[in-house]
């Protein structure tokens, strides 16, 4: 009878211990896995050694730059050069979202320096496309300051105006940019479409399995935070209403939080995450923004 008693409350706790078991894989999962999570930076298959040049797009006044920077890596970048005829005293530093690389972006690149006249640095962060080393919050900061000094000290490009333009992660690192350089008063303008409040917010809806592994979460990109203290900035938020991945409350809460005097918010009620770059007058926006907040 204690035998059997005993096979018994042994059989209760199998679900229990199946259950720690799953919490420990997530747990596990999300604190040691999490830049493979956050940065897949294989997506696609090719994403690391497939970098789609300008040319193939039909540009041909660009460079193929290498830059390093101060910890040692080596980072990937097109300079996409504006027509002189055309060209606007504004260069815009642009950051991709987590997957992917420089070249899947440049047809944005395309309509930005051919049809609206700014010249454009994009840049690969680490680990990602043909740049050196591996990603992570704090390296992807070093990669934009790297960048954002490159314009800086580019002949060509003193004086312009620079607008830092972030897509989805890419939004988080233009924010951290921008809040730390603010003081140095040459970045004119910030654009951010379809990111996030920080990564800790964001899982729940991202990764439901993980909602309450959220706190374990190291990779924090405290975008909410960081934005509250840029305050002189003019701003365009662009938000797809249909956003699967960064739900459209994360948009309107960084909204809310820009203490900036000339927010501008634009939303695409058919834009989802990937698509919103695609909705009619997302260029258009663009170009407003720019022309009535940061020309002169």
């Amino acid at each position: 009878m204690a035998s059997s008693a005993q096979s018994f409350m042994s059989y209760l706790r199998i679900p229990a211990i199946v259950t720690s078991g799953l919490t420990a894989l997530l747990t596990g999962l999300l604190y040691f896995k999490q830049n493979e999570l956050i940065y897949p930076r294989n997506i696609p298959p090719d994403a690391r050694t497939d970098v789609p040049r300008p040319s193939y797009f039909g540009m041909t006044d660009y460079e193929e730059l290498v830059i390093p920077t101060p910890d040692g890596e080596s980072l990937s970048a097109f300079y996409l050069r504006a027509n002189k005829q055309y060209a606007r005293n504004i260069t815009i530093l642009m950051f991709h979202g987590n997957a992917g690389n420089i070249g899947h972006r440049v047809p944005i690149a395309k309509i930005l320096v051919e049809n609206m006249g700014y010249h454009v640095l994009m840049l690969e962060y680490r680990g990602y496309g043909l740049s050196s080393g591996a990603p992570n919050e704090k390296g992807l900061m070093i990669d934009a300051q790297t960048g954002l000094d490159y314009i800086r000290q580019r002949t060509e490009l003193r004086g312009t105006r620079i607008v830092v333009y972030g897509q989805s992660i890419g939004g988080a690192v233009a924010i951290g940019l921008t809040m730390k350089n603010q003081k140095q008063g040459d970045i004119a303008g910030l654009i951010l479409e379809n990111t996030f409040t920080s990564m800790r917010k964001l899982i729940p809806s991202a990764f439901p399995p993980a909602r309450y592994l959220a706190p374990l979460c190291h990779q924090i990109w405290p975008s909410e935070e960081a934005l509250a203290q840029i305050t002189g900035i003019p701003t365009l938020f662009l938000s797809g209403l249909k956003d699967e991945i960064v739900p459209a409350s994360h948009m309107a809460q960084l909204y809310n939080t820009c203490p900036s005097k000339s927010k501008i918010w634009k939303a695409f009620p058919n834009g989802d995450h990937n698509s919103t770059v695609a909705e009619p007058g997302y260029f258009d926006y663009i170009g407003e923004f720019l022309t009535q907040h940061v020309a002169r």
